[in-house]
């Protein structure tokens, strides 16, 4: 007998070997990994979230409502969501469909918007799901009516395909009991809760001019093919390989025992290339460190340069973490230098700027200080923060170029704190001490402002990864806090604010400011190792 094989929306842009495990039978037992407890908050935070949206819309928005409590039994829900179709219910709050027996689905909407013509699904997430700019089709929040949709002149779509994938499920799911209406849409909020973004799932968003609808049909069938082989003994169809989603997978244990038992040529590149390369008959480390990396690579290369990936395979077998591009490294250094580093909770804002003085005498005392509030994100108190963070950097830069000396600021991944830069500009732009635009995009554009995570991916193979606490270890830093980690620090800062009603913890605030301390004075440590001893390390083209 079969075994019946039901999806949710999660598998259809999920690893596809992570479906074949699911559902195969051999594997019902194994150790899995432990929960990632930032998982888990973020799980919390989005229940909350839909909790908070959901007492919004029931008081705002006219007509017949049924709520369905996730905490009842599924066949409670399903039984309360069939009645309230039944009964044609305007909206149905977490409302949990019927098994799609025959299209092998499953699954629930945070809410169903019932119209003329049938109901449609709609999200709440806790992601951002538009940008500035132009063209996303809107409504108000508290207007969940697609035919007041118009197109917002000061909005454009962000991209989240998880969030077409799941529409388009639960329009599947809606067609299938002849429930769906005749315009194929859905609806998202997101974590800003200003207002409804509505999808057409046939409009030609997708690469190569498909639909969202085109590509779920395609994954689900793939889905379902994997499953279904999965469950039945067969052979399988989605063999492991290594993916960014592997760092979060509670499978991965046992993937990353299968690649290391075969070395397989993922634990070194990824993606298409790693699958492109078994193809081609290189399926292992040792096959890929074994070519001549002058010559022509043996499939289309896609990521990176073919020399680079033969060198990270030669490293890999050294067991060297970090291998030289160059012949010899070099980074900017400066009279007066200060590390910077900022700490932000998700979406919400930047709660402490670190930074740490070194160098020449500018008047101020060396070493750490920090710029920080610990009023509960999102705060006003952000922004007398920032302002006194971005003064007091600036007040030294003015300093050092009095006195006839150079200035640099230094940072890991620019990306993270210029976002925060400019979004501190945006949104508190009319408080004391903030900077204007301009100001703060002269400073990022010139040769003052100095991404290390740039010269250290210009200049070095990272086996193991360029994360500073991957990279900075070999130039012999390391953390005082074992659990050092941006995931850990989230909680950390959920204690320190006292949220969730909880008392403020005074000893979690001094392990944020440890723990920034820390990130900084990793910077200066990797910087002063990188103008000097970073040359005795391998070179890629000796090994």
């Amino acid at each position: 007998m079969e075994t019946e094989v039901l999806l949710d929306a999660t598998a259809m842009s999920r690893c596809r070997r992570r479906v074949h495990l699911e559902h195969d039978p051999a594997m019902r037992g194994t150790p899995l990994a432990p929960p990632d407890p930032a998982a888990e908050q973020r799980i919390a935070d989005a229940a909350a979230h839909r909790a908070e949206i959901r007492q919004r819309l029931v008081e705002a928005v006219p007509g017949s409502w049924v709520v369905v409590p996730r905490e009842l039994p599924t066949d409670e829900r399903v039984g309360m969501t069939e009645q309230a179709l039944a009964d044609g219910v305007s909206y149905i709050w977490g409302a949990l469909l019927p098994a799609d027996r025959e299209g092998h689905r499953r699954g629930g909407a945070e809410l169903l918007i019932g119209t003329e013509g049938g109901y449609l699904p709609m999200l709440v997430v806790r992601h951002r799901i538009t940008d500035p700019g132009t063209g996303a089709v809107t409504t108000s929040l508290t207007d969940l009516d697609p035919g007041n949709a118009t197109v917002d002149e000061t909005r454009k779509v962000r991209s989240q395909p998880r969030d077409q994938l799941r529409l388009a499920h639960l329009r599947r799911m809606l067609q299938a009991r002849g429930l769906a209406t005749v315009r194929p849409l859905g609806a998202v909020i997101g974590l800003d809760a200003d207002l409804v973004l509505w999808h057409d799932l046939t409009a030609p968003t997708w690469p190569g001019g498909r639909n969202a609808l085109d590509e779920y049909d395609v994954r689900l069938a793939d889905r379902v093919a994997v499953a279904q082989a999965a469950a039945g003994g067969g052979p399988a169809l989605a063999e492991p390989s290594r993916v960014l989603e592997c760092r979060t997978c509670p499978w991965w244990p046992t993937c990353e025992t299968e690649l290391n038992a075969v070395r397989d040529v993922s634990l070194v590149v990824r993606g298409e290339d790693a699958m492109e390369l078994r193809r081609a008959g290189v399926s292992t480390v040792d096959k890929l460190a074994a070519l001549d990396p002058a010559e022509e690579p043996p499939i289309l290369w896609t990521s990176g340069t073919f020399a680079d990936a033969v060198a990270l395979a030669r490293a890999w077998l050294a067991d060297l973490t970090v291998v030289r591009k160059v012949p010899s490294v070099e980074v900017p250094r400066a009279d007066v230098e200060v590390d910077v580093d900022m700490e932000s909770f998700g979406e919400s804002g930047a709660y402490l700027w670190g930074c740490l003085l070194s160098g020449a005498d500018v008047g101020f005392a060396p070493g750490y200080r920090s710029f920080v509030t610990w009023d509960p994100l999102p705060t006003v108190d952000e922004a007398r923060s920032f302002a006194e963070f971005w003064t007091w950097l600036m007040e030294v830069r003015a300093r050092a170029l009095a006195a006839g000396l150079t200035f640099r600021a230094y940072c890991y991944n620019a990306m993270a704190e210029n976002r925060w830069l400019f979004g501190s500009v945006e949104r508190f732009g009319d408080h004391p001490g903030i900077p204007v635009k301009r100001e703060v995009q002269s400073f990022v554009d010139s040769d003052e402002w100095v991404d290390l995570f740039r010269s250290v991916s210009d200049q070095f193979l990272c086996s193991r990864g360029k994360g500073l606490k991957v990279v900075a270890p070999v130039a012999g830093f390391a953390w005082r806090d074992p659990e050092a980690g941006g995931e850990a620090s989230m909680r950390w800062y959920r204690a320190a604010v006292g949220m969730n009603d909880l008392p403020s913890d005074v000893e979690q605030r001094e392990r944020l400011l440890r723990y920034n301390e820390d990130d900084v004075r990793a910077t200066k440590v990797l910087r002063e190792w990188m103008s000097g001893p970073a040359n005795e390390i391998p070179f890629m083209g000796s090994l």
